[in-house]
């Protein structure tokens, strides 16, 4: 038996049935365009209030979200791990110090300690330049397209790889682009 519909008020007309739920439109408001960003107050959650900030703080936080801020602390970074993979690179490597005229010869410490730091600073620039160009473009990247996703990543390594490698020659700066824009995918996808 079905069952019956519901009375209608003596006198007035039915009322319309309910539309059914529509759920691309339930979609759309949970994780689609027309989401809202919650905005979460610490203080509404029973957290502790923080005071607004002053200017000071201010200021200091714009010079340490520049590009130029940004490029210098990973040329810095990049020195600093550019020299000590060269160090140790230098140190595994049986050739350090050889000397090819005389291949029976001993290599003194004084050689094989200058040689070291000869590679050593030689990876620190080559790694200081990297990191700072590809921080720069990245951040000039993120800048123009307004957003912070995994896109300015892989842009500002095929930038950085591309002009590395166009040194060589178109080849070897579409193969650098490639590379770079794989490498910077993959580093950002494990780190986010």
């Amino acid at each position: 038996m079905a069952a019956a519909p519901p009375p209608s008020a003596p006198g007035g007309p039915e009322p319309p049935p309910a539309p059914p739920l529509q759920y691309s439109v339930l979609l759309q408001h949970l994780v689609g365009e027309q989401r809202r960003p919650r905005a979460w107050d610490p203080a509404a959650l029973g957290g502790i209030p923080s005071p607004p900030k002053s200017e000071e703080q201010k200021m200091v936080e714009r010079a340490m979200e520049s590009c130029a801020f940004k490029a210098a602390l990973a040329c810095v970074g990049g020195f600093v791990l550019g020299g000590a993979f060269g160090v140790f690179t230098a140190g595994i490597d049986t050739n350090v110090g050889f000397d090819p005229k005389d291949p029976y010869r001993t290599p003194t410490a004084k050689e094989v300690l200058k040689d070291m730091g000869q590679r050593g600073i030689s990876y620190a620039k080559n790694f200081a330049i990297v990191g700072a160009m590809f921080s720069c473009t990245e951040c000039v990247v993120e800048s123009y397209r307004g957003k912070s996703d995994w896109k300015n990543s892989v842009i500002s390594g095929c930038i950085t790889g591309g002009a590395i490698g166009f040194r060589a020659g178109l080849k070897a700066g579409v193969i650098g682009c490639g590379g770079f824009a794989a490498f910077s995918a993959a580093i950002d996808y494990y780190l986010r």
